[in-house]
């Protein structure tokens, strides 16, 4: 949902969130809610991302669900957005060529990047890296040691915790742990994986995919 800005900037602060998001849990809008606080940013963009080749079948949900369950996940959280560029351009989709779209949609905005202290530390193996700093201010999301700063990039860093993983939530599926999935999903979120049969081993979209293959 998108609102007034938290702040009157005289460059909209704009942050882009990508990720597989399978499924987004609280643990992403935790992280989300604290950036929009802490960056006092005036949009977050939430990216919902291809899935790799090999993490397709019963354990994983397509785009199309994956895009829906971050809509219903952000309705209520203020300054947050979708948006399904990375599911639609070409391949491949690299971080750079989305900023790059970005700033042509939003041309007069401050950019920052939110990711975890794993994609920190492996920015470096990114495609064209220096390209994607120039553009953006990395936040990065620590549950310890704040991370190492890196020469010529621009880095803040957000501390916190929550326990929440998107592997655990999908054998929770699997396993009917109500508990978990509770404690874990956005009401909408839980319903809408229940509704759809996602994550079940013999879910109905595991069984169109065995058919179309």
């Amino acid at each position: 949902m998108y609102a007034s800005s938290p702040d009157n900037h005289a460059q909209p602060r704009i942050c882009l969130f990508g990720g597989t998001f399978d499924p987004i849990h609280l643990g992403h809008s935790h992280i989300a809610a604290a950036a929009i606080r802490e960056l006092t940013l005036d949009r977050l963009i939430f990216l919902p991302c291809r899935q790799s080749p090999h993490k397709t079948g019963k354990k994983h949900a397509s785009s199309e669900h994956r895009l829906e369950m971050c809509r219903l996940a952000t309705a209520n959280l203020q300054h947050a957005e979708v948006d399904d560029f990375d599911l639609t351009a070409p391949e491949p989709c690299y971080s750079w060529r989305t900023v790059e779209h970005m700033r042509n949609r939003f041309p007069d905005a401050r950019f920052f990047w939110l990711m975890g202290t794993d994609q920190w530390l492996a920015l470096p193996r990114w495609n064209r890296v220096d390209h994607l700093a120039s553009m953006v201010e990395f936040i990065v999301f620590t549950r310890g040691e704040k991370p190492a700063p890196r020469e010529g990039y621009r880095m803040h860093s957000l501390s916190g915790d929550h326990p929440a993983s998107a592997t655990q939530l999908r054998q929770a599926v699997a396993d009917q742990d109500l508990s978990l999935l509770d404690q874990w999903l956005h009401p909408d979120v839980l319903k809408y994986i229940q509704k759809n049969h996602l994550y079940l081993p013999d879910s109905p979209e595991k069984r169109n995919n065995q058919a179309g293959s």
